[in-house]
């Protein structure tokens, strides 16, 4: 079986460790990600006011995470048979030169194009950090090197909203993608000086790339139809039909193509595996319900409650924090009681964040608004972490990569679905106070019109997020350790 010629030859776990540089390097990239997360979500409303398109923003979010989704499982695969450092150098590239475009953009429909660029170099990231973290230490050993990994997002709970406030409201909502350059650096000399690793035996079978365009194709096509039915054009008409038709026949034949192709991007063992199919559902539904929040708490807590951007930020923060706060402590509770036990807790923090995030109104303090944020953040933490770390203990090495960019896949179609729903129903909403009239700019839309169309966002949020119970009690209590 191929191994990384860092292995762990003894058990000590740190950044001073004979690892620890390669931890180190993990860290560093996947900030990248982990700020890029928080930093923007406050940053919307300075955006939109210099760009314009209120009606477009979402797609600032979800053509990120769609381009994040459509690509993990490619790169999972070839990182399964080239090696994680160079997918991973290779996402870090992408993801630094559309930061740099993003910075440089002259309006809205360029950032969200430039913003596609930044999330096809995430798909390679996030997955690749995790699957290198798997590679290198033991499952016991995990559970102390996630809590170094969640670190990291700790970090970028406070670093990410704050700059993005402090960008927005006194400088340029452009450094937010300007200051990714010099940590991209970092990142990849770390990597390049300290991560060496053996390569995976050669395999001639051909790279899935039909199943990968099928995949993209459905994607895109079901992402629009979601996003601009019901405002470039009406739900029951013959370009909403044609477009979600697309989509649905481009996964439908996109599932037949993954059965017979030799080497399929997303193999269908995947979706049956009883430790990875609960673990991918868990990802997926918590990946709906928080990118949909993250996008639409700042816009509560400025445009309703009337806080700056950078108090937004700190209402955002709670759910950042409370994520990498569960992922330190998720280990001890899946070592001790069993990885049903963590996500099952996990699952009913989500729900109770959800019921409280509900009795938010217009007259509620921004502690009101940032609490529930705290206590969803800690569910997703315990209902996905523990799911990551039982994907990359179930199976080998030579699968790790597909096992471990599943989840993130997962987690990033998640993501879309949850932006583009979310988006329907708010651009619905304020669009039906108006008749079919022009709807006013962001900064200009009142109160008494986002705040019932965000708490019907925060209610189907909640409702989303109900299944979690059902994926707590499929959950495998132990993973063997391969």
């Amino acid at each position: 079986m191929p191994t990384s010629t860092t292995r762990p030859t003894r058990s000590s776990v740190g950044l001073r460790s004979e690892r620890g540089p390669i931890l180190l390097a993990v860290m560093v990239s996947l900030s990248l990600v982990a700020i890029d997360m928080t930093i923007l979500a406050t940053a919307v409303p300075s955006v939109v006011k210099d760009l314009g398109g209120f009606e477009q923003f979402p797609w600032l979010f979800s053509i990120y995470v769609l381009a994040t989704a459509v690509t993990t499982p490619l790169y999972a695969k070839v990182a399964d048979r080239l090696g994680r450092k160079p997918v991973m150098i290779a996402g870090i590239v992408a993801f630094l030169i559309g930061s740099l475009l993003c910075g440089l953009a002259w309006s809205l429909t360029a950032l969200i194009v430039f913003r596609a660029i930044q999330g096809i170099g995430a798909g390679a990231i996030q997955p690749m950090a995790m699957t290198i973290v798997s590679d290198i230490y033991t499952l016991e050993e995990r559970a102390v090197a996630t809590s170094y990994v969640a670190s990291v997002w700790a970090t970028a709970a406070i670093v990410g909203p704050t700059l993005g406030g402090l960008f927005a409201d006194y400088l340029d909502w452009r450094l937010i993608f300007l200051i990714n350059l010099p940590v991209g650096a970092v990142a990849l000399w770390l990597l390049r000086h300290f991560h060496e690793e053996r390569r995976a035996a050669a395999d001639d079978r051909a790279i899935d790339w039909a199943g990968a365009g099928l995949l993209t194709v459905g994607g895109i096509a079901l992402l629009l139809g979601l996003l601009e039915g019901g405002h470039a054009w009406a739900w029951a008409s013959w370009p909403s039909y044609l477009i979600f038709a697309v989509g649905i026949a481009a996964l439908v034949a996109f599932g037949f193509v993954e059965r017979r192709a030799a080497d399929p991007v997303l193999p269908p063992w995947v979706l049956g595996h009883r430790v990875l199919a609960p673990a991918n559902a868990a990802s997926l539904i918590v990946g709906v319900v928080m990118l949909g929040l993250t996008t639409y708490v700042p816009l509560y807590a400025q445009s309703v409650l009337g806080h700056s951007a950078l108090v937004a930020g700190f209402a955002l923060a709670g759910m950042s924090i409370g994520w990498p706060i569960a992922a330190a402590t998720a280990g001890r509770i899946y070592l001790s009681r069993g990885f049903r036990t963590a996500v099952g807790l996990g699952s009913l923090l989500v729900i109770v964040g959800g019921l409280v995030l509900i009795t938010v109104g217009e007259t509620s303090s921004i502690w009101h608004l940032a609490v529930p944020c705290f206590v969803l953040g800690l569910g997703f933490g315990w209902s996905v972490n523990p799911g990551i770390v039982a994907a990359g203990s179930a199976v080998d090495w030579e699968v790790r990569g597909v096992a471990t960019g599943s989840n993130m896949f997962a987690r990033s179609v998640g993501s879309a679905l949850g932006v583009a729903l979310f988006g329907a129903v708010a651009n619905g909403l304020v669009r039906r106070e108006y008749a079919g009239g022009e709807v006013p700019p962001l900064e200009a839309l009142p109160a008494d019109v986002l705040a019932p169309a965000l708490h019907v966002v925060f209610v189907v949020g909640l409702v989303v997020s109900l299944p979690l119970l059902l994926v707590a009690w499929r959950t495998p209590v132990r993973i063997r350790q391969d």
